[in-house]
């Protein structure tokens, strides 16, 4: 297939999330539309020769912040030297930014050949019956990350050479040599039934956890812990970053029945002379029994990421521990030098633009304190625009009284809520001097809401991580002549 044609075959199964089971006929249940367990993934894996083993990784869970805590996990393996895969979700503006070697998202040529190659695995095991239905959007991306990351083969680790279908004159197309030496794969949702949860990884890290995705996690902190914890696997070393006391005692809980070894961010790291500027932070930090200090200079805006960093230290120390070639000159390195879009990112001063992908509760309590830290006493105009399955009204419940005015808008995503109808659930959260606008098309929106603002001001599109891909895309696409440089807060 050409690279087109892939992409659009994967849209056709829907993306990461759709309805658990298909609209039940009279009497009988429901046939199972999207499954959420290893079976697919299992069989599409072992038949492509398990390629998630053919490298050491590290495995990310938690509800806010595993994005970041990857990156920059990724920016410290590189800075040693090591040719790394990275594989997150979901994608700003390409899908090819899910699957990423050595800091590049992978290219149109290589997506299309890996996944031809995967869909050519599928087609047999669909026709055998070994699959009994296609995998999923997301088990499909699971599966390209694994086999592109594992296509340059180390024959020590593989057993020798290539897997047999890698072979000449298979009929089976080879995607061009990726090779990675480390991996870092990232959950979609959940951790325990998530397709990424085939990796035994070095360590597996556990970052923030709040409430997202209840209808398929649970309803309760700890339901949802208990999901992510379960990618913590038998004799584990694991690193937590997770503040709340119901989710630290499922995981804690969780490690004691494993028999693993657990981190504790807030036991591990001392966090001295933390300041910040201009919305991004530095800080001194000392490891358990460690009178050695890393001075450490975060990029990515916002207190939180403090947090994010101390969990990718936390895992760079054990991956030391493990033999990795990593010391605290590269870890330092690595943060400093760590580039995650989307995520409080600065677009332009005067007014000053930012991009967020907050979607979530706990992600907008982090964005307001970013405001009350960075913006107090100055006026904010917030373009906001979410899916359907999100938590509108608290979400603006907690930001929409604290700006000048709102513009609605929709993210171009099947799964988003329109703009009308978020006006109608959310408007009274607005105070009375507000001023709300609905523009469904995104990038109206934003240059609506830019228009509103004088130069002291600051303009917030936020809502979803779709919402800051279509704006991020829109933003690029401007003419020379008015475009200001992507950066960030410096």
């Amino acid at each position: 297939m050409t690279y087109d044609e892939s992409v659009r075959y994967l849209m056709s199964l829907g993306k990461e999330l759709a309805a658990p089971r298909q609209p039940a006929l009279g009497g009988a249940a429901g046939a199972a539309a999207q499954k959420f367990d290893l079976r697919n993934i299992s069989i599409l894996a072992d038949r492509l020769g398990d390629p998630h083993r053919a490298s050491p990784c590290v495995h990310i869970a938690g509800t806010n912040g595993k994005g970041s805590t990857a990156a920059m996990l990724d920016s410290i393996l590189r800075a040693v030297g090591l040719r790394t895969g990275l594989y997150t979700s979901p994608h700003l503006a390409r899908i090819n930014e899910r699957i990423r070697v050595a800091g590049e998202d992978i290219s149109d040529a290589n997506f299309a050949a890996t996944f031809s190659r995967v869909h050519a695995f599928i087609e047999v095991l669909l026709a055998s019956g070994s699959l009994a239905a296609h995998p999923t959007y997301f088990e499909c991306l699971t599966a390209m990350a694994f086999d592109f990351f594992a296509s340059g083969c180390h024959p020590e680790r593989t057993g020798g050479g290539c897997h047999p279908e890698r072979s000449e004159g298979s009929v089976f197309p080879a995607s061009h040599c990726a090779g990675v030496d480390f991996a870092i794969y990232e959950v979609g949702m959940g951790g325990r039934l998530d397709a990424t949860n085939l990796v035994v990884p070095e360590v597996a890290i556990i970052t923030q956890i709040d409430f997202d995705h209840e209808s398929f996690l649970g309803h309760s902190i700890e339901e949802i812990a208990a999901e992510k914890a379960g990618i913590i696997k038998p004799g584990a070393w694991v690193v937590s970053s997770a503040e709340r006391p119901e989710a630290r005692g499922v995981i804690a809980r969780r490690c004691a029945e494993q028999h693993a070894r657990l981190v504790e961010v807030d036991t591990a790291c001392a966090v001295e002379n933390l300041r910040a500027e201009n919305g991004c932070y530095r800080a001194d930090v000392s490891h358990a029994h460690s009178k050695h200090r890393i001075a450490l200079a975060l990029p990515l805006p916002g207190r939180y990421q403090v947090r994010n960093a101390l969990a990718a230290l936390a895992a760079a120390r054990l991956l030391a521990e493990r033999g990795f070639p990593i010391d605290d000159a590269a870890i330092a390195r690595g943060i400093a030098l760590t580039y995650w879009p989307g995520r409080l990112e600065l677009l332009q001063q005067n007014p000053a633009v930012f991009l967020d992908g907050t979607h979530n509760p706990a992600g907008a309590r982090a964005l307001l304190a970013f405001w009350e830290e960075n913006f107090s006493g100055r006026c904010i105009h917030l373009v906001y625009g979410a899916m359907r399955d999100k938590a509108v009204d608290e979400i603006a419940g907690l930001l929409f009284p604290f700006v000048s005015s709102v513009t609605l808008t929709e993210p171009g995503q099947p799964r988003a809520i329109t703009a009308a109808e978020l006006a109608r659930i959310a408007s009274h959260h607005l105070p009375p001097t507000g001023r709300l606008e609905v523009i469904p098309a995104p990038a109206e929106a934003l240059e609506h809401a830019i228009s509103l603002a004088a130069p002291a001001d600051a303009v917030f599109a936020t809502g979803s991580l779709y919402l800051a891909g279509d704006l991020r895309r829109y933003w690029l696409s401007r003419s020379v002549e008015t475009q200001p440089a992507i950066r960030s807060v410096s």
